[in-house]
C-alpha cells in the first residue's frame, strides 16, 4: 500500500457483517501502525417518526444508545480499545462525516453489499459516506455467508 494511514474509522451498522469490515479495517490499521477507532450512528428517534410523537422520547433513546454501546464493544473487542469505541446520534453519513474531520481520519471503512446498479451498489448510508469523504473510503464486500470479500 502506497498511501500510509495514520487514523483508520470503521463505520458500523452493529450487523453480523460488521466484523468482516472490522477485520479488513484492522488489517490496514496494523500494516500502517495507524489509530483504529470504530462508530454506529443511531438515528434520533423523533427521526424515525417524524417528530411527532407527543412524548419525551429520552429515556427510549437512552435505552438504544446503551444497547448500541453494548453490541458496538461486542464488534470491537479486543481490536479496538474502548475509548476508540464511538456511538453517536444524528443522520449516520453526517456524522460520519463530522467524526472522520474533526478526528484526522484518513481512512474510512464502510461495508458494501455489490448488487448491481450505483444506487444499489454501496447502500444508501455507504453511498452518502462516499460522496461527502473529505479522505479515502474502502467499501468492504458484505453479504451473505461465505462470499468472498473483495477491496
Amino acid at each position: 500500500m502506497s498511501h500510509e494511514y495514520r487514523h483508520v474509522l470503521v463505520a458500523v451498522d452493529l450487523t453480523k457483517d460488521s466484523h468482516r469490515v472490522l477485520e479488513r479495517a484492522a488489517q490496514i490499521a496494523e500494516r500502517n501502525n495507524a489509530k483504529l477507532s470504530i462508530m454506529h450512528t443511531l438515528e434520533p428517534l423523533g427521526f424515525a417518526y417524524g417528530g411527532d410523537i407527543p412524548m419525551d422520547l429520552t429515556s427510549i433513546q437512552d435505552q438504544l444508545d446503551e444497547h448500541a454501546k453494548q453490541r458496538l464493544a461486542e464488534i470491537a473487542d479486543p481490536l479496538v480499545a474502548k475509548e476508540n469505541q464511538h456511538v453517536l446520534v444524528g443522520m449516520p453519513d453526517t456524522e460520519i462525516h463530522r467524526f472522520a474531520e474533526e478526528q484526522g481520519v484518513d481512512l474510512i471503512a464502510v461495508g458494501s453489499h455489490g448488487r448491481h446498479g450505483f444506487a444499489l451498489l454501496l447502500g444508501s448510508t455507504s453511498t452518502g459516506v462516499l460522496h461527502g469523504a473529505q479522505c479515502d473510503v474502502l467499501a468492504v464486500r458484505v453479504g451473505k455467508k461465505g462470499e468472498k470479500t473483495e477491496e
